[in-house]
């Protein structure tokens, strides 16, 4: 079987995994940070923004299955692109939404995507978010991980601060 990763941040890497891992083709999820200076950071040091990382999540997925244009668009419905500096109640700049691109094929799709959102009328702010060249992936801390599962009430109170109603004011579904 073939793999391909895709890395994306959008705010808190807890309420970034669920959309993807429950889709066909996603082998695996990994909320990390990525994208700073520090080898190794922790949760309480990328959550100080003194790492210059972001929490991301860190897919890797089976390309015969689902397309890493399809990857693009649920990334989309997960975030609010026009707020460079955050995603909803999570503040600051490790919580930037960034497309990390893992060479010049990803690249070239997100640039094309994030142009035609732009293009859509979707939003009447410009989409801010960035897409970058992917760098080391720090796994998170093992608490981290499918924290949606561990944390179902937990997450659903992070997702009624602000995601939830974004989405589907945005793109009509349900989180």
């Amino acid at each position: 079987m073939t793999q391909q990763t895709a890395i994306f941040a959008g705010g808190c890497f807890w309420c970034m995994t669920k959309p993807f891992d429950e889709m066909p083709g996603i082998i695996s999820v990994r909320s990390g940070y990525t994208g700073g200076f520090v080898a190794n950071p922790t949760y309480e040091e990328v959550k100080k923004e003194t790492t210059g990382h972001t929490e991301a999540v860190k897919i890797t997925f089976d390309p015969q299955i689902i397309s890493y244009d399809e990857l693009l668009t649920i990334y989309w419905h997960q975030t609010d692109p026009t707020d460079a500096m955050g995603q909803f109640q999570d503040r600051g700049s490790n919580y930037r939404p960034v497309i990390f691109v893992a060479d010049a094929e990803q690249r070239q799709k997100a640039e094309a995507s994030k142009a035609h959102l732009a293009q859509s009328g979707q939003f009447k702010k410009p989409i801010v978010t960035q897409i970058e060249a992917a760098g080391p992936f720090y796994e998170a801390e093992a608490e981290h991980q499918d924290f949606y599962k561990k944390n179902p009430q937990r997450l659903l109170f992070e997702e009624k601060q602000g995601r939830s109603q974004f989405i589907e004011a945005h793109w009509g579904e349900k989180n």
